[in-house]
């Protein structure tokens, strides 16, 4: 007979180690060349020595000159607080009695509640590996008008909806404010054509933000924005924070100049090619040591691509990646698209510089009695959440390179 203790069993010894997996390799190919650790994590932090140049004690003479003056290893201590990743799925007390008596029933029900935990993790994680740790999705352009012109305060329009999917649990926000204008709103639809994302409760105070307003002279609309629920600057270190221009791991880039990438900017009447990525390359190689491993673009690029060798080449080279990927080749060299890559633009990344600190790998959340499946107060309901503690740091920013200005096929 399947019961609770049953179930208990099987998320701890059946599903942890198999989920854990796909969620460290399966998330997306760059995670899956981004080596995890538990070393350098202190407390609730990660401290991490960081090598700035090269050790200056060298130098050449006459034999009997005085030895060269030691200069050691320069360092810097980068700092950067845990983030606390969450994974939760539900099992309602109906539907687990209702399996009681079918383990092959109740083997359906848990693997699709971890098929779902899998594709949501999938999903933000991914995101967040291109994000700027801000948990933002998007900004709010306007409001949806009904017939009658009045503000249907049950969706609202965006600028992007890349970040964005069905089910998701939203906070909206005010530009100024850390405390959020609408709390867990759960998107409901999404119009991809018109950027219009809908909602499943009312957010009745856009039809004051919305509505035909008498500013004073001078005064502009706040900016509104959407983020995932309780997620408001504490999301890993992405890809947009290492390239961004703040402060990085507790230090200042205008005080430690290696602590920016290398960005190029197309020209107007530049061409994209094999020579534009190489320059790219050749740079990080001859200025900061650093060997490009893995190039990351928009869909839209990676087709520019494409559309470049089709010109220019008889055969398109392919690879296959950890985790059964499947990559472009650019001399070796694996090329590949993600949905989160911001458009016109590609990375020329050295992932041997990345490395994503953690005080664990993926673990239940247990409680006192070592129980991980645990009722919701005053409902017929149980939850199990999945836990990991961790932060991406990219020892050496000025090994990174990026390409912008890209136009896309």
């Amino acid at each position: 007979m399947v019961t609770l203790t049953t179930a208990e069993k099987a998320l701890k010894t059946l599903y942890l180690g198999v989920v854990s997996n796909q969620l460290n390799t399966g998330i997306n190919p760059l995670l899956s060349k981004i080596q995890q650790s538990t070393a350098d994590v202190w407390g609730k932090d990660v401290k991490k020595l960081a090598p700035i140049g090269v050790n200056g004690g060298i130098g050449a003479g006459d034999e009997s000159d005085t030895l060269p003056q030691s200069a050691q290893n320069r360092y810097v201590v980068f700092t950067s607080a845990l983030k606390n990743l969450y994974g939760t799925i539900e099992l309602s007390d109906k539907a687990i009695r209702a399996s009681s008596n079918n383990a092959g029933a109740f083997v359906n029900l848990l693997n699709a509640e971890m098929e779902g935990l899998v594709k949501a993790s999938t999903f933000n994680f991914g995101r967040m590996l291109y994000g700027d740790g801000s948990g933002k999705l998007a900004t709010i352009t306007d409001a949806l008008k009904d017939e009658d012109s009045a503000v249907n305060n049950y969706a609202i329009t965006v600028d992007s909806i890349k970040n964005i999917v069905e089910g998701m649990v939203i906070d909206i926000y005010e530009k100024a404010s850390i405390t959020p204008l609408k709390a867990k709103a759960r998107i409901e639809s999404i119009d991809r054509v018109n950027k219009i994302v809908y909602l499943d409760s009312s957010v009745s105070s856009l039809s004051m933000i919305f509505a035909e307003a008498d500013l004073e002279e001078g005064e502009t609309m706040p900016t509104y924005f959407i983020c995932v629920q309780n997620s408001l600057n504490k999301e890993l270190t992405g890809l947009s924070a290492i390239f961004g221009t703040g402060d990085l791991y507790g230090l200042s880039r205008t005080e430690n100049k290696w602590l920016n990438p290398l960005s190029k900017a197309m020209g107007t009447t530049e061409t994209f090619s094999d020579v534009t990525i190489q320059s790219v390359i050749d740079n990080l190689s001859e200025n900061y040591d650093s060997q490009v491993d893995f190039i990351v673009c928009s869909s839209g690029v990676k087709r520019a691509y494409q559309s470049y060798l089709n010109t220019y080449r008889s055969n398109i080279d392919v690879m296959e990646l950890t985790g059964g990927y499947k990559a472009l080749s650019y001399n070796g060299i694996p090329l590949i698209s993600d949905r989160f890559a911001p458009v016109n633009t590609m990375y020329l990344l050295n992932t041997k510089e990345f490395t994503l600190h953690q005080l664990c790998d993926w673990r239940w959340l247990e409680g006192e009695d070592g129980r991980v499946l645990k009722q919701v107060a005053n409902k017929p309901v149980f939850t199990a959440t999945l836990v990991k503690y961790a932060e991406l740091i990219c020892d050496k920013p000025c090994g990174q390179g990026k390409i912008t200005g890209i136009t896309e096929a």
